[in-house]
């Protein structure tokens, strides 16, 4: 677990970087109202006759729950918040009742609830101050289970509910602060993940029956071990490592015997498995450079499950159906944001259920996302997902933009992102940046930037700044870098560190300062926090490290334009950390702006909120990035 988941291709033979390519001109340039007129879809449960799908959808505004008939037809809203976003989990397994979550403006403490098909709202978890998570169905459909941190702030319990009384009782009391795997279906074992580092854990089983606690995964070496499922016999533990290898790989272990074996390998991570309710499906999904490729297997032989090839695109929120007839899924591409398809077994072909594209906007005139590789500094192989505007060309250069993932260890992929879109449309070339540290492209290149952050990592987004500028069709001295959470860190680092680097910054909700972030992470990230600190730096111990790779003490040195946008709910990156980095380069009199959400979090949800926070970043990129370059500009292009 990372703090929040190879074919290497010739640059000269690149479409994104084709210099002989022809000049093209979108026909229209859109607004940010017009690409947020796009709906955000998320989540997908089965009603229990197979005859509705259940999810999640902004198209209000603001997230809410919707449901949509399996054969086609309008989805119906089903919850109605206007203030605090809300969250879809599942139906129930015998009628039209549903469970969603929904946290209080971005706070991150979600609360797990129950309405009734008459539209009666009821909180299964109250209380203040706590987090819980629905967690799973008993097979035959009589309880579920819920996590919560109600008892102690740190660790999360497990509680069994009774699905006609909600009447719940104890399952669990966790006082080590462990991530919780899955339960059997039998009920007698639970799967719990250790975290050691971030690049390393074990599983440990508890016998529910004996009370006893037994690791499983021993290894020498750096190695993952995550528990995925169970399968529905009761049999064997599916689970996720790369011991000894690059890349994560399922196998199993035999809960009677206690003998393991592999299960099914990738050229790449194989990034969950999950099982259909009686076990006919075994499906996985496999991080293929970038997107996500569903994988479908026999529950009982393990052979392949030939299935008619799916739309081009990433694949996400993969359900079967109870009677294990039909499969929901959601899929996006760079081009094209989520929708909702069903599949039914045997038949030739996928149905799209929604239709979540701005009627505004027509997707011919939208960026086909690239994978492109250069060489860092070392000699050290970067990929990254590369968006080229269709107005750029040699006669008509354009600025561009380092784009920065979440994390550390997050990954940018070839999904839809309206902001990535929205900024090419504008005419900014943009590249996302997946720089040492991020997952998907094996585990050493993923620890590659422990104990290294505000340097290695960084050093890669400059020599990401160089490649830019050695493309034909981009300005030399107008880049500038952008990036939200870890990549608002980066942002601020490259602003402070290297600040002859980049033209200007923009931080959405960065770190600014390690010391105060990692004394301040939310309690329920026990099971992380040591983790946190080997990745990153312990407050204690590496305080002079942590000083030394923290903007907010070396903001004397930023000279350029700087935006910064901050959810004041954040429990995360808390806003001193983005008041003191405001407060502190006004004082170099540098061009700050500064954005706060007082109903936002970790992440914008709402749309008028997106409205405002892009409509500022992009005024602002237009009047200091595609303005005149900034005093130095020039010579930091020929460096």
């Amino acid at each position: 677990m990372r703090f929040s988941a190879v074919l290497t291709l010739a640059l000269a033979a690149s479409p994104a970087l084709r210099a002989a390519d022809p000049p093209k001109r979108p026909s229209k340039e859109y607004t940010i109202e017009q690409f947020l007129a796009t709906t955000a879809i998320q989540g997908a449960s089965f009603s229990a006759d197979g005859r509705k799908l259940l999810f999640s959808s902004d198209a209000s505004g603001i997230r809410n729950v919707q449901s949509i008939p399996v054969a086609g037809g309008e989805p119906s809203a089903l919850t109605r918040s206007t203030t605090d976003t809300t969250t879809s989990v599942s139906y129930f397994p015998e009628d039209d009742r549903f469970l969603f979550t929904r946290d209080q403006g971005g706070n991150e403490l979600n609360h797990v609830y129950v309405q009734t098909p008459a539209g009666e709202e009821r909180d299964l978890t109250p209380g203040e101050k706590l987090k819980a998570a629905f967690v799973k169905w008993t097979r035959d459909g009589a309880a579920f289970y819920v996590r919560s941190n109600e008892r102690d702030a740190r660790y999360f319990d497990v509680y069994r509910y009774d699905t006609k009384t909600y009447a719940r009782t104890p399952f669990y009391q966790d006082d080590a602060g462990y991530s919780l795997g899955d339960i059997s279906e039998d009920g007698k074992w639970i799967a719990f993940q250790k975290i050691n580092t971030t690049a390393d854990s074990d599983i440990l089983l508890w016998n529910t029956a004996a009370k006893t606690m037994t690791p499983i995964s021993k290894h020498e070496g750096t190695a993952t071990y995550d528990p995925a499922a169970f399968d529905p016999d009761s049999k064997w533990l599916y689970y996720l490592t790369n011991d000894g290898s690059e890349f994560t790989r399922v196998r199993r272990y035999e809960l009677a015997s206690g003998k393991s074996e592999d299960v099914e390998k990738a050229d790449w991570d194989v990034e969950w498995t999950v099982f259909s309710k009686n076990g006919k499906y075994r499906l996985s999904s496999v991080n293929e450079d970038g997107r996500s490729a569903l994988r479908v297997w026999d529950g009982r032989t393990g052979a392949a499950v030939a299935i008619p090839p799916l739309p081009e695109g990433d694949i996400g929120s993969v359900r079967v159906s109870p009677d294990e007839k039909m499969l929901a899924f959601q899929l996006d591409s760079s081009r094209s944001p989520n929708n909702l398809w069903v599949y039914a077994f045997g038949s030739k072909a996928p149905v799209r259920l929604t239709d979540t594209m701005s009627k505004a906007i027509d997707p011919d005139d939208l960026v086909e996302a690239q994978v492109v590789r250069f060489k860092s500094f070392d000699g050290m192989e970067i990929p990254n997902i590369f968006y080229k505007p269709l107005q750029a060309s040699p006669q008509s250069k354009a600025p561009a933009l380092v784009w920065v993932h979440g994390g550390p260890g997050g990954q940018t992929t070839r999904t839809y992102n309206a902001a990535i879109q929205y900024l090419a449309n504008h005419g900014y070339v943009v590249l996302g940046i997946n720089n040492r540290g991020s997952s998907g492209y094996g585990k050493s290149f993923n620890t590659a930037d422990d104990h290294k952050h505000g340097r290695e990592p960084l050093w890669d987004c400059v020599a990401a700044k160089k490649h830019l500028q050695s493309l034909p069709y981009v300005d030399a001295s107008r880049v500038g870098i952008i990036g939200g959470s870890y990549g608002g860190y980066m942002v601020l680092a490259a602003l402070a560190f290297q600040p002859e680097e980049f033209a200007v910054g923009v931080d959405i909700f960065g770190v600014s300062n390690w010391l105060r972030t990692l004394q301040s992470i939310p309690k329920w990230w026990e099971s992380q926090r040591v983790a946190l600190y080997k990745e990153i730096g312990d407050p204690e111990k590496d305080e002079q490290f942590l000083r030394e790779t923290s903007p907010v003490f070396h903001t004397d040195k930023i000279r350029r334009p700087l935006i910064v946008l901050q959810g004041a709910n954040d429990p995360r990156v808390i806003k001193p950390e983005s008041d003191d980095i405001v407060a502190s380069v006004k004082k170099n009199g540098v061009p700050v702006e500064y954005v706060v959400f007082p109903d936002e979090g970790h992440g914008f949800t709402k749309k008028k909120n997106q409205i405002e926070g892009w409509r500022a970043i992009l005024a602002f990129l237009d009047k200091y990035l595609k303005g005149a370059p900034p005093a130095g500009a020039k010579a930091a292009a020929a460096s």
